[in-house]
């Protein structure tokens, strides 16, 4: 699972010019991308990886201040551009796959106490914000959760 973090003072994603989801105050926007091998323990620890992450004002985190998620699915997350000028997407795990394992993640940061807003999975969607800092931060779980040797 991969997540790009981003502190917004404001965000919103649209689909067919109606917005579906925003930040009512500043937070954080999460892009999403779910590979082959994740699965609902890896979606918690991710959950509360980011829920936890002290990045907010005065190294605060959005547990500590109950600070809004805005959660988009991005499964281009996983693109590899090694060979040639075309990405590859085989690393992105399927729709459904990735859908239900999205919806879990949003569903465990809510068990957290976040509020959470979504876009729509699989929708065409377009996606703003007003990145405060500029912070912006890559959580892998194959990175944060791998056996330390």
């Amino acid at each position: 699972m991969r997540c790009v973090v981003q502190r917004a003072l404001s965000g919103q994603v649209s689909v067919d010019d109606e917005v579906v989801g925003r930040l009512p105050s500043p937070g954080l926007v999460v892009l999403v991308g779910i590979t082959h091998d994740d699965d609902l323990t890896v979606v918690q620890r991710m959950a509360e990886k980011l829920w936890g992450l002290r990045i907010l004002d005065q190294e605060r985190s959005a547990g500590e201040v109950g600070a809004p998620l805005l959660v988009v699915s991005q499964f281009t997350l996983y693109a590899s551009a090694r060979k040639g000028r075309r990405p590859s997407w085989s690393a992105a795990a399927p729709g459904p796959v990735s859908e239900p394992l999205v919806e879990a993640f949003v569903g465990a940061l809510r068990g957290l106490g976040a509020h959470v807003e979504t876009g729509i999975f699989g929708a065409d969607m377009q996606v703003s914000l007003v990145n405060d800092g500029p912070v912006t931060l890559v959580l892998d779980s194959a990175e944060l959760f791998a056996p330390r040797g």
